[in-house]
C-alpha cells in the first residue's frame, strides 16, 4: 500500500479538543485502570500468539476503545476521556507484546531458556522508556505539528471514542466476530476438537519428471489471518502472498529441480535435497533468504527514512531545551505533561535497573564486568532516545504498521555485535546478551509509537496527558506480567518431541554441539511423536542428555536429547517457538544476524540471494518489507493472509460501486470491527488450546477433548471440508462488512 505524499502544513494552535480544557468529567477513574488493565493482559497475550505465528501485530487501541464503550454503558455513563483511559492502558499490552517478540525469542534460537524474570524486567526497562521519552517529545509531535504528522490510528481511535459518545453501535460487531470466530476455532484448532484439518495441504508432484516436487500449497486456515488479512488490506495482503509465492511455489521446486541428482547434503543442509520434503527445503534454504530479504528491507526502508530521522532528533533535541515548554506555572488541563524531572529521575533509574540486572544477573557464559555492564547500560538509554525520536515521527506519518521498527533494531544489534567481535566476544553467550541490549531498545520503539497515537487520541479528543502518561506506565507494568507467562507457555504448549535416532559419539568433539546441564525446562515425562506422527511413545527425562546445537555441520541448530544405553541421539527436541507453529520470523532474523556476525558462519550465498531479490523488488517500485515478510513466513501463514485481503478489495470494490466509497476509507468500518472480532477469538481460544496442550504435556496425557473419530464425525476429516469451513467463514466476513452499522 503506497503512503501518499504529505505536505507540511501550518501547526493549528487553534485547534479545539472535543472535550474543552475548561472541563473535567470522569477521566483517571478506578474502574477505568482496572478495565484498562484487563485489556492489556487479554491483547498482550494476543498479540503474542498472533505475532509469533504470523509475524504480524495489528494495533489494538480500536477495539479496545469499541469494547470500552460498550462495557462503560452498561456499568453506568462514562465520559469520553474515561474510555480513553482504557483505551491508553489496555494498548500498551500491545505494544510492548510487538516489541518483545521481534526480539527476545531469539533466545531460544541461541540456545538459551525463556527465562521468566528475563522477559519481565527487559520488558519493563523498555516500555518506560519509550513512555518516558515521549514525555519531552509530546508538545513538539503530537500539538505544535498537529497539522503536519497525522497518526492515523490515533486520529482513528479518536474517532471511534467521538462516535461512541455521540451514541450508535460499534461493539455489537466486534463481539459477533468474537462469537462466531470462537466457535470456527474450537472446531478448527490442531490444539482443541479439531473436526477437520487445521491446516489443508496440496503437494504438487507431476508426471515421470515430478514437475513442481518440492513446492507445497497450503493454508493454515484460521480466523485470526482471515482477519489480518482483511485489516492491512489487499494490497499489503497480495505482497506478502506474492513473496509467499516466490519462495514456495518458483525457489523451492528449482531447488529440488537442480538438486535432486545430488547425492550429499548441499551447506547448510544436512541430508541430501532429493530426501527432503517441502518443510526441509523451507526451513534449511527459504529461511537464510528470507532472512537476507527481511535485513534488507529493513535497512533498505531505515535509509528512505534518513531525513525524518534527522529532523526528528533535531526537533527533539530542540524541545528538551530549557525554555522550550511552556512557562505557566498553571497550565491549561489538556497541555498539563509530567515534568522534566519525572523524565530525567526515570532515565538515570533505568540505567541503574540495567547496570543491576545485568551484573547480578549475566546471561550465562556472558560475564563482561562491571564497566561493559555500565556501559551497556548507558548504550540502551542512548538508542533508546534516538530511536524513540524517530519512532514517534515516523509512525505520526505511515502509521505504526509500517514504522520500521525491525531496521532500527537490526542497525542496533549489528554495531553492538561488530563491538563484540573486536573485543573477542563470540561465543554464543555474547550473542544473548546482544539480543538483551537490542531488545530493550526495540521495545522502546515499538511502545513509543503507539504511545504517539494514544496521546494523539488524547489530544483529539481533549484528554489529560499526565493522566495518560500515568495510565500508559501502569499499562506497561500490567501488561509485562503476561507477556513473559505467554512466551512460555506457547514454547512448550506446542513443543514436540520427534524420533531422531542418529549414532552419536559422545567424547569426541562435536563443534557448535555442547552438553546442556540445565535441564529444568525439559519435562520428566513427555510422547516421542514416529517419523510418520502416527504413533507415539512415552519416554523419561532421565534416560537422556541434552545436547545443544548452535553452528554446527552435523546437526540442525536446535536441542536433541541422548541415550547412553544406546549410544546415540534418539529425540529431536523442538521448542514451540521456531517451530512452523510459531515461526517467530523476525526474532529468528535477529538471531540469524547475531549468530552470523559472531560465528563468522552465516550463509552469506543464500542470504545475499535475499538482498538480490529484494533490490529487484525495490526497483519495480513495491514495498520490499511486506514482500520480504511473505518470502520468508510459510505459505501456509500468507495464504489466509491473502483470503482476507481479498473479501476486504471485493468490499471496498462493492462499497465504490455503489457510491459509499467512504466507507472503504474507513478505519473503523462494519468489515474492520469484525476482523477485529475474528482475530480477538483467534488469539483467546487458541490461547486455550495451547494452555491445554502444555496441561496435557505436564500430566502425561493424551487428547483430553477426545472429539470423536468415528464414523460419521470421520467425514469431516478432509481438506475440502477445511476449505469449505474457511469459505464459510470467510464469507461471513464478507457479509458483515457490507452490512452498515446500526445508528
Amino acid at each position: 500500500m503506497t503512503t501518499p505524499a504529505i505536505t507540511p502544513e501550518k501547526p493549528t494552535p487553534d485547534f479545539q479538543p472535543f472535550v474543552p480544557p475548561q472541563e473535567k468529567p470522569p477521566e483517571f477513574t478506578l474502574r477505568a485502570i482496572l478495565l484498562g488493565s484487563f485489556f492489556g493482559l487479554i491483547f498482550g497475550a494476543v498479540t503474542v500468539y498472533v505475532g509469533l505465528r504470523a509475524g504480524l501485530t495489528v494495533a489494538a487501541s480500536i477495539p479496545i476503545a469499541v469494547l470500552s464503550i460498550s462495557i462503560l454503558r452498561v456499568l453506568g455513563r462514562a465520559s469520553i476521556l474515561e474510555n480513553n483511559i482504557v483505551q491508553t492502558t489496555g494498548n500498551a499490552g500491545q505494544s510492548i507484546a510487538s516489541g518483545v517478540i521481534f526480539t527476545l525469542p531469539a533466545l531460544v534460537f541461541l540456545g538459551f531458556d525463556l527465562e521468566y524474570s528475563r522477559i519481565l524486567m527487559l520488558a519493563l526497562i523498555g516500555g518506560w522508556l519509550g513512555v518516558l521519552f515521549m514525555i519531552p517529545l509530546r508538545r513538539q509531535l503530537i500539538v505544535q505539528e498537529h497539522g503536519v504528522l497525522p497518526y492515523p490510528e490515533g486520529t482513528a481511535c479518536a474517532d471511534v471514542l467521538i462516535a461512541g459518545e455521540k451514541g450508535g453501535s460499534l461493539a455489537g460487531r466486534v463481539f459477533l466476530g468474537l462469537g462466531l470466530g470462537s466457535l470456527y476455532t474450537l472446531f478448527q484448532n490442531e490444539n482443541l476438537f479439531r473436526a477437520w484439518p487445521g491446516q489443508p495441504t496440496y503437494n504438487p508432484d507431476f508426471g515421470p519428471q515430478h514437475i513442481l516436487k518440492g513446492a507445497s500449497i497450503n493454508a493454515e486456515a484460521t480466523s485470526e489471518y482471515l482477519g489480518v488479512g482483511y485489516i492491512i488490506g489487499a494490497r499489503v495482503a497480495g505482497i506478502l502472498f506474492a513473496g509467499g509465492v516466490l519462495s514456495w511455489l518458483v525457489i523451492m521446486p528449482l531447488i529440488y529441480f537442480f538438486g535432486k541428482e545430488i547425492n550429499h547434503p548441499i551447506y547448510p543442509g544436512l541430508v541430501p535435497i532429493a530426501q527432503m520434503g517441502p518443510g526441509d527445503l523451507w526451513s534449511t534454504y527459504i529461511k537464510p533468504m528470507g532472512a537476507g530479504a527481511v535485513a534488507a528491507s529493513g535497512l533498505i526502508t531505515l535509509i528512505k527514512t534518513v531525513p525524518t530521522i534527522w529532523s526528528a532528533l533535531t526537533a527533539g533535541l530542540k524541545s528538551m531545551r530549557p525554555g522550550a515548554a511552556s512557562t505557566q506555572a498553571a497550565p491549561l488541563r489538556t497541555e498539563n505533561d509530567l515534568s522534566m524531572r519525572v523524565v530525567l529521575v526515570g532515565s538515570l533509574l533505568i540505567v541503574a535497573l540495567m547496570f543491576v540486572f545485568l551484573e547480578f544477573k549475566p546471561v550465562p557464559g556472558a560475564f563482561v564486568g562491571w564497566p561493559a555492564n555500565l556501559a551497556a547500560s548507558l548504550l540502551v538509554v542512548v538508542f533508546g532516545f534516538l530511536f524513540v525520536t524517530v519512532s514517534s515521527r515516523i509512525v505520526g506519518i505511515v502509521g505504526s504498521s509500517a514504522s520500521p521498527v525491525s531496521g532500527m533494531t537490526i542497525a542496533t544489534l549489528m554495531a553492538t555485535a561488530a563491538v563484540f567481535l573486536i573485543e573477542g566476544w563470540t561465543a554464543p553467550a555474547f550473542g544473548a546478551l546482544a539480543i538483551t541490549i537490542g531488545g530493550v531498545v526495540c521495545i522502546a520503539a515499538s511502545n513509543s509509537g503507539d504511545t504517539s497515537q494514544d496521546l494523539k487520541t488524547g489530544y483529539i479528543v481533549g484528554s489529560t496527558p499526565r493522566l495518560q502518561q500515568i495510565a500508559l506506565m501502569i499499562g506497561v507494568v500490567v501488561s509485562t506480567v503476561v507477556i513473559g507467562f505467554t512466551l512460555n507457555l506457547m514454547n512448550t504448549g506446542l513443543q514436540e518431541f520427534d524420533l531422531a535416532a542418529q549414532p552419536w559419539d559422545l567424547s569426541a568433539s562435536h563443534p557448535g554441539v555442547s552438553i546442556q546441564s540445565d535441564t529444568h525446562h525439559l519435562p520428566n515425562q513427555f510422547r516421542v511423536q514416529s517419523a510418520d506422527g502416527k504413533t507415539f511413545t512415552t519416554r523419561q527425562k532421565s534416560e537422556f542428555i541434552l545436547l545443544n546445537a548452535i553452528g554446527s555441520t552435523e546437526l540442525q541448530d536446535g536441542k536433541y536429547l541422548y541415550s547412553p544405553s544406546t549410544h546415540q541421539i534418539e529425540v529431536h527436541w523442538i521448542q514451540g517457538i521456531g517451530s512452523a507453529a510459531a515461526p517467530a520470523p523476525q526474532a529468528r532474523l535477529m538471531a540469524t544476524v547475531i549468530n552470523g556476525i559472531l560465528s563468522r558462519k552465516l550463509p552469506w550465498g543464500l542470504v545475499l540471494i535475499g538482498v538480490s531479490i529484494v533490490i529487484a523488488v525495490e526497483l519495480l517500485g513495491i514495498r520490499s518489507l511486506p514482500f520480504a515478510v511473505g518470502a520468508y513466513l510459510p505459505i501456509g501463514t500468507t495464504l489466509p493472509i491473502f483470503a482476507g485481503g481479498l473479501v476486504r478489495g471485493l468490499v471496498d470494490f462493492m462499497a465504490r460501486r455503489s457510491g459509499h466509497a467512504e466507507e472503504a476509507e474507513s478505519e473503523i468500518s462494519p468489515g474492520s470491527l469484525f476482523a477485529s472480532g475474528l482475530i480477538a477469538a483467534g488469539g483467546i481460544v487458541g490461547l486455550l488450546g495451547v494452555a491445554l496442550k502444555a496441561y496435557e504435556a505436564t500430566v502425561g496425557k493424551g487428547d483430553i477433548l477426545n472429539f470423536p473419530r468415528t464414523f460419521p464425525f470421520t467425514i469431516l476429516d478432509n481438506n475440502y471440508v477445511a476449505v469449505l469451513a474457511f469459505a464459510a467463514l470467510a464469507y461471513a466476513l464478507y457479509h458483515f462488512a457490507r452490512k452498515p452499522l446500526l445508528k
